[in-house]
Formats: structure tokens, sequence, C-alpha cells
């Protein structure tokens, strides 16, 4: 079972890398040997990530990638696989939130989310599976969607209806890839403590009511989110493809 885990001479791609579940994802598939291209718009903010990552005997790029211009995710693999070769394994992280209400959320910020989390999260699996097929070795996209997708969050009606088309999309993406030997599935985290939940854990009000709603009776780490896209990513999941996990200390039950 050990070796199902092994990531050794397999090149990841994790988007949205700067901060929260990507950090994690990029130490579990680097501490499992693979080659990890770690990407954000502003490779500044990747570069301790990749000294750590280096230091503890991994190997890691970073590469600028805004996901919502598909020039900048085009150069953002080409980089990668220059320096590593066909990446294969990408977690489709990247993703942004606003906590308002749908009624009133102003045009502006519709287009920013869908932009990011529905259209970049698209191109970015595109821009994967063509490389996949092209290069003829199968590989895996994870998309991190949310438990919003089932069950909208309080102020958070457009993340919500972006994360739900994520999950449609991956499903997609799953029967179109699955005969190139491509796979595709997406993780549904529920309430967790990033920086990209700062909005719902700094109003005590909305909190509050989540964490009474989690049978678990608290929040997540990030780190607990790492583990599932290992699985994902690895060959223990061989026949899984186009499944929707969801890890949230049982909110959906």
């Amino acid at each position: 079972m050990a070796t199902e885990f092994d990531m050794s001479g397999k090149v990841a791609m994790v988007t949205g890398a700067s901060s929260g579940f990507g950090v994690h994802f990029a130490k579990i598939l680097a501490a499992r040997g693979a080659k990890v291209v770690v990407a954000a718009r502003r490779i500044d903010r990747l570069e301790s990530l990749v000294a750590e990552i280096i230091a503890e005997g991994g190997e890691a790029l970073a590469v600028s990638m805004d996901v919502t211009n598909s020039e900048s995710i085009a150069t953002a693999f080409d980089q990668g696989e220059a320096a590593f070769g066909t990446i294969t394994l990408v977690a489709n992280n990247a993703g942004i939130a606003e906590v308002k209400s749908a009624i009133k959320i102003d045009e502006s910020s519709w287009d920013n989310m869908m932009d990011t989390n529905l259209k970049g999260v698209f191109i970015v699996a595109q821009q994967a599976a063509k490389r996949m097929m092209a290069a003829g070795v199968g590989g895996v996209i994870v998309n991190t969607a949310s438990i919003s997708a089932l069950q909208p969050g309080p102020m958070q009606g457009i993340y919500s209806i972006t994360k739900a088309a994520v999950v449609n999309m991956t499903k997609v993406f799953a029967k179109e890839c699955a005969p190139f030997g491509i796979r595709c599935n997406a993780l549904l985290p529920g309430l967790t403590k990033t920086k990209f939940a700062g909005a719902l854990f700094s109003n005590e009000d909305i909190y509050q009511a989540a964490v009474q709603a989690i049978p678990m009776g608290r929040h997540a780490e990030p780190s607990e989110m790492a583990g599932t896209v290992l699985y994902l990513v690895s060959d223990a999941s061989s026949y899984t493809t186009g499944e929707c996990i969801t890890v949230d200390g049982g909110m959906t039950i």
C-alpha cells in the first residue's frame, strides 16, 4: 500500500499555492517524492514555500499564474514542464470568496468570482488535460470545490454557485478524459481555518452557527484536506473518477 502513495518521478502542479490548502497540498506531494510546480499570482509569496520544500529534500519550482488570464496559465504550464517535464498531477485549487448577499452583490463581484472560481478552474483543467493527452501519459486532476456546492453557505450565494458548477465540471472532464487515462475528481472541504475563510471566522455569529451544524463540533485545519488530495492523485484511487469527496466533519450528513 505504501508504494501506491509514492509520487517519485511524477510532476505535480498546485494552483493557489501561496496560502491555505495549496501550501499543504504542495508539501504532501513533495514529501511523497513529486516534483512540484507551485503557482499563484504573486510569485514572491511562493518563495518561502519552495525554500521549505527544498530544505526538506524535495523539488519545487515557483511560477506566476493568474487564473483569470489564459495566457498566464499556458505560460505557467510551459515553465513547469520546461523544468520538470510533463505535468501529470494537478491540484486545481485557486479560488476567491466574498461574503455578500446574492440579492445585493454587484456585477463586478459576480464577474470576479466567476472568472476565478469557474473559468479559471476550467482553463487550468483544460490545459492540463490537453497536455496529458498530447504526451499520452495519462494523469490526474483534482478540483477544489466546497460543501457550499451542496448546501449554500450564509452570505456565500455566488461562491456557492461557482462551486456547484465546479462539481458538474469535474464530472464532465471525468467522462471526456477517461478514455485517455486521465482521471478527474473533486475535493469538497467543509469549514476550514484558512485566510481564505477569514471573513467567516471573524464573524462570531456566522462561525458559531456553522460549528453547531458540524457533528464533530469543530472546524478543520488545512492539513486535514491534504490526505484526501494525496489519495485522489495516487494509484490508490486508480479506478476513481468523477467523484466529489466531502471532507466536512459530517456537516452534510
